[in-house]
């Protein structure tokens, strides 16, 4: 038996196998075979009118044939909307993929139905961004999927507990990348902002309460302390947090630390 690679090209170096990895982002996984819309033949030159013809004919049929059942139409509908609502949040193509696996394992398990195509999706793309933690909150998937907060968190919570998921609560750490990026801040910034919270959990003032909320408090602090200061409004505007929450947090915040801001 040989244990070694199975390699599929013979001619010269090239040892590369033939055809395009598996793609969990189809609905048959990318393994179907696909007509060329070129209108070439293999040495390149361009097809006759009447061979136009007949292949256009032959690719809508073998469109027609890799959907045929409901579950093949369903998926591809589906992963279609998880790219378009992935790429809308500019979230990382493992984070789509992620979700691509849930919706597929959601459709074996027959959750779908009674369900819309969007929630289900959008909930599996939450989940995925939670399991991966790309810095997206709850308000940032509504905003950025256009489904409603209930139809999410129903889907959500009906995923999670049918999949048997479990999946660590998201650190406030996670947002504060994105949140100094978006708000032109100092690297210094986001490495003391970091060193603030840590302060802070260290005086078990960070478990029981919304991370987005944490770490836009703890950027408005230390942005203000470095003199780079960022008013309450831009950070709720940009992270979604409402300007209440961030001026709660950053006054127990300060009072447990023993921080002074001047007013502004």
């Amino acid at each position: 038996i040989d244990l070694g690679p199975d390699w599929r090209s013979f001619e010269g170096d090239d040892k590369s196998r033939t055809g395009a990895p598996m793609n969990i982002m189809m609905h048959d996984k990318g393994l179907s075979t696909e007509l060329d819309w070129q209108n070439r033949d293999f040495s390149g030159k361009a097809l006759s009118s009447k061979s136009r013809i007949q292949f256009h004919r032959l690719r809508k049929w073998q469109a027609r044939a890799r959907t045929t059942k409901n579950m093949d139409r369903n998926l591809t509908i589906a992963f279609a909307e998880i790219q378009r609502m992935g790429g809308n949040m500019g979230l990382p193509k493992s984070v789509q993929e992620e979700a691509s696996v849930y919706y597929r394992k959601a459709l074996e398990n027959n959750l779908i139905r009674g369900r819309s195509i969007d929630s289900m999706a959008a909930a599996c793309l939450y989940l995925a961004n939670q399991k991966i933690g790309s810095a997206r909150s709850l308000d940032d998937m509504v905003k950025g999927t256009r489904v409603g907060r209930k139809p999410l968190t129903r889907a959500y919570k009906v995923l999670k507990q049918t999949l048997r998921l479990r999946i660590a609560p998201i650190q406030p750490e996670v947002y504060i990348n994105r949140y100094c990026a978006e708000l032109g801040l100092r690297p210094v910034i986001e490495a003391k902002v970091k060193e603030l919270i840590e302060q802070c959990r260290q005086r078990d003032m960070v478990d029981g309460r919304s991370p987005t909320g944490v770490a836009a408090a703890a950027v408005y602090i230390v942005s203000r302390i470095e003199g780079q200061p960022r008013t309450q409004r831009e950070i709720a505007d940009m992270s979604g947090v409402t300007e209440v929450t961030i001026r709660n947090r950053y006054k127990e915040f300060c009072a447990a630390l023993g921080i002074e801001l001047e007013q502004a």
